[in-house]
């Protein structure tokens, strides 16, 4: 398993990483339309490829999951997504943000969300933040929470045209990496 910073020329693969995790991975918590809402509320985030935050993870050479992290505003979303921020954030007083982490149906339970947490969260303690906040689906919470991850408050996102439960979670960084 290797990590690097995603390039723009792999944007079409890492759209059609997400949509599939989207399509697979929700189906044992949201029916058909909660799924298709998701599609609109989340995707990639191209400003975190151009600010050097978005981590690709390969295995053999295929791709298996990618995710960055933010110093902007926005929680969640993909370019397409309603709501997004881009403003900077403090790293005395805000969190930073965990964003847009998807793995490949292909490589669950193979750490790939893990790597990606340690690499994101180390980068993000590098930049002087303390905390990190993120948005889960009702399928990445597990990882999130073994991962030191707690919930700050459940939400319903109706955006996308039905109803989408999401769990805001957070967790202080330390010196040690995300397992």
């Amino acid at each position: 398993m290797t990590h690097r910073l995603a390039r723009p020329d792999d944007l079409d693969a890492l759209r059609a990483l997400a949509d599939a995790a989207i399509a697979q991975l929700q189906t044992p918590f949201l029916d058909a339309r909660q799924v298709a809402a998701s599609t609109v509320l989340m995707g990639i985030d191209t400003l975190l490829i151009e600010d050097g935050t978005y981590v690709v993870v390969e295995i053999d050479g295929a791709l298996a999951g990618c995710g960055g992290w933010s110093r902007r505003a926005t929680l969640y979303g993909g370019d397409a997504s309603p709501g997004r921020s881009p403003a900077l954030l403090d790293p005395d007083r805000d969190a930073a943000r965990i964003r847009a982490m998807y793995t490949h149906p292909d490589y669950t339970r193979r750490g790939v969300g893990r790597r990606i947490l340690a690499v994101c969260e180390a980068a993000a303690r590098a930049e002087g933040f303390r905390r990190a906040e993120l948005m889960a689906t009702l399928a990445g919470e597990p990882l999130y929470r073994a991962c030191g991850y707690t919930p700050i408050e459940h939400v319903v996102d109706d955006r996308g045209g039905a109803p989408v439960p999401l769990v805001r979670m957070g967790k202080t960084l330390t010196d040690a990496p995300a397992d």
